[in-house]
C-alpha cells in the first residue's frame, strides 16, 4: 500500500520519536510512505470564524501538494495537524465559494486546488485498512500486559464529522494495545483537554490538567499513558517537572506515543524509538515488562 503523507513541524524536531517509530512500523506493515515535497505548516488550528477565510490558505496549500504528486488521499500523524488540515478540507469541499476565492489568492503562486483529496489518520488507515486483526500476525514482541492508558484529547475525535472515532467513548487505541498484547486502562479523563497552549503563559493551568490526567489514569492502575498529539505530549510529559513543584504529591508516569508501542511490539529498537526525547524516562517500566 502507497500513501502520501504529511509529517507537519513538530515530528521533525520535538517529535522524532513519533515520526521516526511511525515510520518503522509502516515499512514493517508494507505501507510505502511518499513524504509530500515542498509541504508548509499546517496552520496549527483551524479557525472558527466564518469570515477568516485566510488561515485556510495554509492547509489547502498541502492538500495541493497532494494533488501534484498524483495522490487522492494523505496520512497524517499528528493530531493537530489531522484536525486543521481535515476540517480546511471539508470547509472548501462543502463551499465552492470558499474554495474559489482561495484559489484566486494564489493563482499566481499555486495550481488550482480540485479538492479531491482525503485527509486520514494512521490509527483511521490501520485500524480500516491494515486491519488490526491483520495486524496482530506481525507482532514479533507482545507487550506482556502493560497496563495502558489511552489518551485522545480532543482533536482525534472532535467535532462530529472529523474525528473518526465515538467523540464521547472511543476505543480505536485500546483496540490497538489489545491486539498488541497491553491491557488498556479505562479512565475517566481520557477524552478531557490538556490545557493546549495554556501551556505558553499559564503553565498552572497545565500542572492543574496533568495532575488530574495523569492520577486519573494511575488510580486506575496504568502504568503508561499512549497518545497521539505532541502538544499533548508536551503537556503531560515536560509539564511533569512543574506539576511536581505545584503540587508535592504528584507521581509521574512514562507518556509515549502509540506508535512507539506498535513499534516496539513490531521488533523495533530503542535507537529509533529515542527514549531521550521524553522527560519521564519509559525504560525502566520497559524493561520491568521484557520488552527492552
Amino acid at each position: 500500500m502507497e500513501v502520501a503523507y504529511y509529517p507537519g513541524c513538530t515530528l521533525k524536531a520535538n517529535a522524532r520519536n513519533f515520526e521516526d517509530s511511525a515510520l518503522f512500523a509502516c515499512e514493517k506493515l508494507d505501507i510505502e510512505i511518499k513524504e509530500l515535497s515542498r509541504w508548509n505548516c499546517c496552520g496549527t488550528v483551524f479557525s472558527l470564524s466564518t469570515d477568516d477565510l485566510i488561515h485556510h490558505m495554509a492547509p489547502v496549500r498541502n492538500l495541493i501538494r497532494v494533488e501534484e504528486n498524483g495522490s487522492n488521499r494523505v496520512m497524517t500523524l499528528c493530531a493537530m495537524c489531522y484536525n486543521t488540515l481535515k476540517r480546511a478540507n471539508e470547509r472548501v469541499k462543502a463551499d465552492p465559494e470558499s474554495l474559489e476565492k482561495l484559489n484566486r489568492v494564489m493563482y499566481k503562486e499555486e495550481v488550482d486546488y480540485q479538492g479531491n483529496v482525503e485527509v486520514v489518520h494512521m490509527l483511521e488507515l490501520l485500524r480500516d485498512e491494515i486491519e488490526f486483526t491483520n495486524l496482530a500476525s506481525k507482532v514479533i514482541k507482545p507487550l506482556n500486559n502493560l497496563k495502558v492508558a489511552c489518551y485522545y484529547g480532543c482533536m482525534l475525535v472532535r467535532p462530529e464529522g472529523i474525528g473518526f472515532d465515538d467523540i464521547e467513548n472511543p476505543s480505536v487505541l485500546e483496540d490497538l494495545i489489545h491486539v498488541l498484547e497491553g491491557q488498556p486502562v479505562d479512565f475517566p479523563f481520557k477524552t478531557e483537554c490538556c490545557g493546549a497552549y495554556q501551556t505558553v503563559d499559564k503553565p498552572d493551568i497545565i500542572a492543574e490538567r496533568t495532575d488530574q490526567i495523569i492520577n486519573s489514569a494511575r488510580n486506575r492502575g496504568a502504568e503508561v499513558m499512549v497518545m497521539a498529539c505532541p502538544l499533548c505530549a508536551f503537556n503531560l510529559d515536560h509539564r511533569q517537572k512543574i506539576t511536581r513543584q505545584v503540587y508535592s504529591g504528584f507521581r509521574g508516569m512514562p507518556v509515549l506515543y502509540f506508535s512507539q508501542l506498535l513499534a516496539l511490539a513490531l521488533g523495533c529498537g530503542t535507537e529509533t524509538l529515542k527514549f531521550d526525547l521524553h522527560y519521564f524516562n519509559p525504560e525502566p517500566i520497559l524493561k520491568e515488562k521484557g520488552l527492552i
